[in-house]
């Protein structure tokens, strides 16, 4: 009986991640900036939401290589990623990083203009914000990183 309830989750899961595909897919006009460019994701293997962060970036064309280890908090020192903009993963794109559930216009933005900038984030794991359950209670706010950081950008 556990076994049937397993996979009824696992089919559950793939039917709704693939629902995100599709609606990402007839939505990424604009973001055509972002089709077959190479990124890498460092992740926990335990997290879900990455996951689901993963397919929204592949529904916009991005082609993801998932680095999975233990524990990723050396790469986002390494990067030089403040404490307090740290979300649960860390993606390499285009020569900066992207820390966490940060929407795709914020990363299409990122690519285009090339800033003097280490990176962007969207601390924590906000509701609603792609990849994460829930509807969206206030905007996003990203922040650029370099030395310092500032808001970047509000969705």
């Amino acid at each position: 009986m556990r076994l049937k309830k397993v996979i009824s989750l696992i089919v559950t899961t793939l039917i709704l991640s693939s629902i995100v595909l599709v609606a990402v897919s007839l939505n990424s006009k604009g973001f055509e900036n972002l089709r077959g460019v190479k990124a890498k994701v460092y992740k926990t293997p335990y997290c879900s939401c990455c996951d689901l962060h993963i397919g929204y970036l592949k529904g916009y064309g991005i082609q993801i290589e998932v680095v999975e280890m233990e524990d990723i908090s050396g790469v986002k020192k390494d990067l030089g990623i403040p404490d307090e903009l740290l979300s649960c993963h860390t993606t390499l794109i285009g020569g900066y990083f992207v820390e966490g559930h940060v929407p795709v216009e914020a990363i299409s933005k990122l690519i285009k203009e090339e800033p003097d900038v280490r990176g962007i984030s969207l601390p924590g794991m906000p509701s609603g914000s792609p990849g994460m359950p829930g509807t969206k209670e206030e905007p996003f706010v990203i922040y650029a990183v370099n030395d310092e950081y500032y808001e970047y950008m509000v969705i």
